[in-house]
C-alpha cells in the first residue's frame, strides 16, 4: 500500500505525465516492482495511461474531491457549532437546490435545542425564515414554480395566507436584510435568517430563538451576519457541501 502510495503522489507531481521509468525513480522503487504497481493501479482506476504517460485517474479525482467536501462539511459544522455557543441559539445552514429546500447542518444543544421539524421543512417553506430567505433570493419565475409545487397553507394562526401575500413579503425584503418569522411554522418560536449567495446557488444560515426571547432575535441576527461576513472573507466556508 505505501508503495502503491508513493507512485500516486509522484504521479500527482508530473503535471504533464511521466513514464514508469521516471515514476520508479521518484518513487525510489525497482522497475519490476513499478510496473506491477502501475498496471495494478491503472486496472483499479486511480491512474490512466496515454501513448507510454501516466496521469491520475478517474478515482484518484473522486477520491480527492469527496476529501475536499468532508474538509469542508467539517469547517462549516465547527463553524455553526462556534455560532452556537458564541450567541446562544441554534444555527441552521441550508440552501436551495434543483427546486428544493435542503437543511445541510444544524448546530443545536441540550441548552439551545432546535426546531422540531413537524411539517416537512421543504413543504413548508412559506412558513419559515429559512425557506422565506431562500425563496427571496430567486427570481420570480422560480418563485412561482416552487408555490405550484408547495403552495402556501396555514401551518399556525400566525402562517402568512396565500401565495400572493407572500410574494408581496418576498419582493419587500431587501437584498441582505435578515428575514425574521415569528411562529409562523412552530407556535412559541421565532426565527431570523441570513441570505448568503455565490453564484446562482441560494443559501442562508439562521437562528431561532423560544418566543420569550424574541427581543433577542434581530441582535442575534445581526450579530451572526457579522460573524459570517468575517468567516467568508477568510474563505474558510464553502457553500458546496
Amino acid at each position: 500500500m505505501q508503495r502503491a502510495m508513493r507512485l500516486l503522489e509522484a504521479v500527482a507531481q508530473r503535471e504533464h505525465g511521466a513514464p514508469a521509468k521516471q515514476l520508479a525513480r521518484d518513487a525510489g522503487l525497482a522497475l519490476p516492482t513499478a510496473y506491477h504497481l502501475l498496471r495494478t493501479l491503472v486496472h483499479e482506476g486511480y491512474l490512466r495511461r496515454e501513448k507510454g504517460l501516466f496521469f491520475l485517474g478517474e478515482a484518484t479525482e473522486r477520491l480527492s474531491n469527496s476529501g475536499a467536501q468532508q474538509k469542508r462539511r467539517s469547517t462549516v459544522d465547527e463553524a455553526l457549532a462556534h455560532w452556537r455557543d458564541t450567541i446562544g441559539a441554534p444555527v441552521y445552514f441550508a440552501i436551495y437546490r434543483a427546486g428544493e429546500i435542503e437543511v445541510k447542518c444544524v448546530a443545536d444543544s441540550a441548552s439551545a435545542p432546535a426546531v422540531e421539524e413537524w411539517a416537512d421543512f421543504r413543504e413548508t417553506g412559506h412558513a419559515h425564515a429559512i425557506g422565506q430567505c431562500l425563496l427571496s433570493q430567486l427570481g420570480g419565475e422560480a418563485r412561482r414554480d416552487h408555490l405550484e409545487r408547495y403552495p402556501v397553507q396555514s401551518i399556525t394562526p400566525y402562517t402568512v395566507r396565500d401565495n400572493k401575500t407572500l410574494l408581496r413579503r418576498l419582493d419587500r425584503i431587501g437584498r441582505m436584510e435578515p428575514v425574521v418569522e415569528r411562529q409562523e411554522y412552530a407556535l412559541g418560536t421565532v426565527c431570523a435568517a441570513i441570505p448568503i449567495t455565490a453564484g446562482t446557488t441560494a443559501a442562508t444560515l439562521a437562528i431561532s430563538l423560544p418566543v420569550h426571547q424574541a427581543d433577542r432575535l434581530l441582535p442575534a441576527a445581526h450579530q451572526l451576519q457579522t460573524e459570517i461576513g468575517m468567516l467568508l472573507g477568510t474563505r474558510a466556508i464553502s457553500i458546496s457541501i
